[in-house]
């Protein structure tokens, strides 16, 4: 079986103590890479780009798509205005997850969306965001850890019949950084895991075979060797790996 060639979406920063100024530099955690190498799959980096052909020749190259954490989303992408609470945002960036995570659905391709990526999955596809947990009635639970961050903070309680059921049954350890949530599900998806105080952690498509967004991180318990967050990468190559629609051996 050759190995499924998945695509991570990058952030971009301005690095100012450089010898160039203002340099502007595509960034992305380490640990998304190691964990889909870990999984089975070769990681390609997905430069930000503002080009929609560009995009879905990017998508089409692929065989899966994971969806990395960062800054907020512009609340005016789920008609909402700025709240105070708001945190730095990229429209940029906004623009490009948006094409690239609908061309990805378009093109039956897996994805897996992590943090910010779980929540532009749902802005994606007609849903809205609380800009942040403090607006949410009845939350209660630390949803930003001060631990290292590869320790699980709290529970994640798992509904069945969900792709994230199968891998990990009614319940599993997470980890958490993030000040904000779904508010309004989007059409088409389905609820599948939550924290006790009713955060949705977890998303699915009702549609596809693996579209899957997780409010936490994943990626950063692979790194720390946690094998059943491992397992949820191992998943998604394999849906990735079914999927592919290339010839890589060419």
């Amino acid at each position: 079986m050759n190995k499924p060639i998945i695509g991570i979406n990058s952030n971009r920063v301005i690095k100012h103590e450089t010898q160039y100024s203002h340099s502007v530099v595509e960034s992305l955690g380490n640990d998304y890479v190691e964990s889909v190498i870990k999984s089975g799959g070769i990681p390609i980096i997905l430069p930000i780009l503002s080009d929609e052909e560009s995009i879905r020749r990017q998508v089409e190259l692929l065989d899966g798509i994971v969806l990395s954490g960062g800054i907020d989303i512009n609340p005016l992408l789920y008609n909402e205005e700025p709240s105070p609470k708001l945190g730095y945002i990229y429209p940029d960036k906004d623009e490009f997850d948006l094409a690239l995570v609908k061309i990805a659905y378009e093109l039956n391709k897996p994805i897996l969306a992590i943090c910010r990526g779980h929540q532009i999955l749902n802005v994606a596809f007609g849903g809205t965001l609380y800009q942040d947990l403090s607006d949410m009635s009845g939350c209660y639970i630390k949803h930003h850890q001060q631990t290292k961050d590869g320790a699980a903070s709290h529970t994640l309680e798992i509904i069945e019949g969900s792709i994230l059921y199968d891998i990990w049954g009614n319940t599993a350890l997470i980890n958490s950084f993030h000040h904000q949530a779904i508010k309004n599900l989007a059409p088409g998806f389905k609820v599948t895991a939550y924290s006790k105080d009713k955060v949705i952690e977890a998303i699915e498509s009702c549609e596809k075979d693996f579209v899957v967004g997780v409010q936490f991180h994943p990626e950063i318990m692979t790194a720390y060797n946690d094998k059943n967050m491992l397992k949820l990468f191992e998943a998604f190559i394999n849906a990735s790996s079914k999927n592919s629609s290339l010839d890589h051996k060419k």
